[in-house]
């Protein structure tokens, strides 16, 4: 099944079987591998791209459902709320193995995009379903809480 997709901008004609996931169409058909694959049941948040915005699991997503949206992955975001996420993330030294960290930067983005002053209270559920292996959850709270502030 050939779809065009619009993915970070460009617009892509991929050949994938009908169900495919985003994920593996983002992955194996077009080289973006900053989202990875860390449940396969929308869980764990690793493979987490926005679509029209909005953050979603792109392992269970089938990429038949984008097709005519824009979907953004880790490779391009970018604006000024992207920039101090990354900052604060890095000022902080919050990843350590790194895998989930796509994930978590595309869900804290979101947040801030939508509420540019939350609490820990909106932390934690627009966070939720997002799982760090390496425990990192305090100090990806406090680079939220940074990056909110330099806004």
């Amino acid at each position: 099944m050939a779809i065009t997709l619009k993915i970070n901008g460009k617009k892509e004609t991929v050949t994938a079987a009908e169900g495919t996931p985003l994920l593996w169409v983002l992955r194996d058909h077009l080289g973006l591998t900053g989202a990875k694959f860390g449940c396969g049941v929308a869980q764990c948040g690793a493979c987490t791209v926005h679509v029209d915005g909005a953050p979603i699991r792109s392992c269970i997503t089938p990429h038949e459902d984008v097709e005519g949206s824009e979907v953004t992955t880790i490779e391009s975001a970018n604006g000024k709320v992207a920039s101090a996420i990354r900052a604060a993330w890095e000022e902080l030294a919050v990843p350590q193995c790194g895998y989930c960290q796509a994930g978590q930067i595309m869900s804290a983005i979101n947040l801030l995009e939508t509420n540019a002053s939350p609490s820990d209270e909106d932390i934690d559920s627009a966070m939720d379903g997002n799982i760090c292996r390496c425990a990192t959850y305090v100090r990806i709270r406090k680079a939220i809480m940074d990056a909110a502030k330099t806004l």
